[in-house]
């Protein structure tokens, strides 16, 4: 296992991180995974015999019952609590009532709390925003999170799902106002789905925040279990939870062209896909969920793959984005200015 620094930080996060959705199952959230807290054990377990130091959740995911189950596996394996990487999240709606949603001082620090009651632990590594909140004022959340970090309940602070310039603003913000900043994105990027790159990389790479990747299979769609001559798996996650949205048609040229290589190399397509991300400079660590063993361990052994410069162009090649205004005016405008 790799460790990459976090951001502009001096923190060490294993390249790969243990995603808990599909702990618990509760509510919405039964779509996802139902595990019960025996399978759960074996997952962290083997997570971190491989090197794993670092886990993900959220206070939302099956209604708290995620971050319960996580906070209750380290604790029955005996694991340092300071020897992991534990991360959570705050936005979503947590109980009736107008005030338990969003990212107000009221709810960030009522959740805060309630978090950290459900992981049984003194503190969050790194806390982070699940979403924009269009109702809050930026201010009154970066507020907020700094407190928290000022208090010593969390150490860093990490947004998700944002765009381009609503993190920039965040960031011109805290700097502005010297508080506590993000240092990290959690955000969907995969082979199939490379939105990322028009504005928020380029962005990630200028103010030096590390970027966490969820569903790098685009919800199950990469696993090799789908292709456009393939039968659709009865039991399969899309057939019930068609989601992230993914153009399809391309996903299918893509895991095409990605077949043969995968084959060639005597390795999976979930692998070959989790070790495209692994080569983007970008990407400090990918988010990979289990419902059994089996998937964890063969998303675990794509820390191995080494792709060729060919296979790596062979993959752009059918990826790759259509140019989009203004990307492919600065890109003329900036030609004659760059290195030589």
């Amino acid at each position: 296992m790799k460790y990459k620094i976090l951001g502009n930080t001096g923190l060490k996060v294993s390249e790969l991180c243990l995603g808990t959705m599909t702990f618990g199952g509760k509510g919405y959230w039964t779509a996802i995974g139902q595990l019960p807290q025996e399978p759960v054990d074996e997952l962290i377990k083997r997570s971190v015999d491989e090197g794993i130091n670092f886990i993900d959740t959220a206070n939302v995911y099956s209604e708290g019952l995620s971050e319960e189950m996580t906070g209750k596996a380290i604790r029955n394996l005996g694991l340092k609590r300071d020897d992991l990487v534990i991360a959570t999240k705050v936005r979503g709606k947590m109980a009736e009532g107008p005030n338990n949603t969003g990212l107000t001082r009221k709810h960030i620090m009522q959740q805060a709390e309630e978090s950290l009651r459900r992981l049984n632990m003194d503190y969050i590594d790194l806390y982070q925003i699940h979403g924009y909140d269009p109702l809050t004022p930026l201010e009154e959340t970066l507020r907020a999170l700094d407190d928290l970090v000022k208090s010593g309940k969390v150490r860093y602070i990490g947004c998700s799902n944002l765009a381009a310039w609503q993190l920039m603003k965040a960031l011109g913000y805290s700097t502005h106002k010297d508080l506590s900043a993000f240092v990290s994105l959690q955000a969907y990027y995969t082979i199939a789905g490379r939105d990322l790159e028009r504005e928020l990389i380029p962005l990630l790479v200028d103010q030096k925040l590390g970027l966490m990747v969820w569903s790098p299979l685009a919800g199950g769609l990469l696993s090799g279990k789908y292709g456009r001559n393939i039968q659709t798996p009865e039991d399969s996650r899309r057939v019930n939870f068609d989601f992230p949205p993914v153009d399809k048609e391309k996903a299918f040229d893509i895991i095409e062209v990605m077949q043969p290589i995968a084959q060639e190399r005597g390795i999976s397509v979930a692998q070959l896909s989790l070790a495209w991300l692994l080569h983007q400079p970008a990407v400090t660590s990918i988010i990979i969920g289990a419902k059994k063993t089996e998937q964890l361990e063969d998303n675990l052994k794509a820390i191995d793959v080494k792709l060729t410069p060919e296979e790596l162009q062979k993959l752009d090649e059918v990826s790759k984005l259509q140019p989009e205004y203004p990307g492919w005016m600065l890109e003329r405008q900036g030609a004659d200015r760059k290195e030589q």
